[in-house]
């Protein structure tokens, strides 16, 4: 399993407040939140219990997820419903990003 899997649960560990409070403000960005963070993670576990093709599949559908997850929060702050997002969790995403980048290739 790639340490990211862990750097990912941490990472939405770290984002309960604010998914807590992008949910009372707007529950559909909430939603896309969840299952993009969500995503990230299964898609990691899934790709580290593959080969070939398919590994490759599930690291870059995980890299589109951990994007995704990264646009959500950022639009949620600019949208003002949550404070800045916290330069640990944006390098923890990008540390993700970055780590998955190089394994989907």
């Amino acid at each position: 399993m790639l340490r990211i899997h862990d750097d990912m649960l941490d990472v939405i560990r770290s984002m309960r407040g604010a998914l807590g409070a992008i949910d009372k403000r707007d529950a559909d960005l909430a939603r896309q939140l969840r299952r993009a963070a969500s995503s990230v993670v299964l898609n990691i576990a899934e790709g580290s219990g593959s080969f070939g093709r398919v590994r490759t599949v599930r690291y870059r559908t995980a890299l589109g997820s951990a994007r995704e997850t990264l646009a959500c929060l950022q639009t949620a702050e600019a949208f003002g419903y949550v404070q800045p997002v916290s330069n640990k969790m944006i390098e923890g995403m990008n540390r993700i990003i970055g780590t998955l980048v190089r394994v989907a290739a």
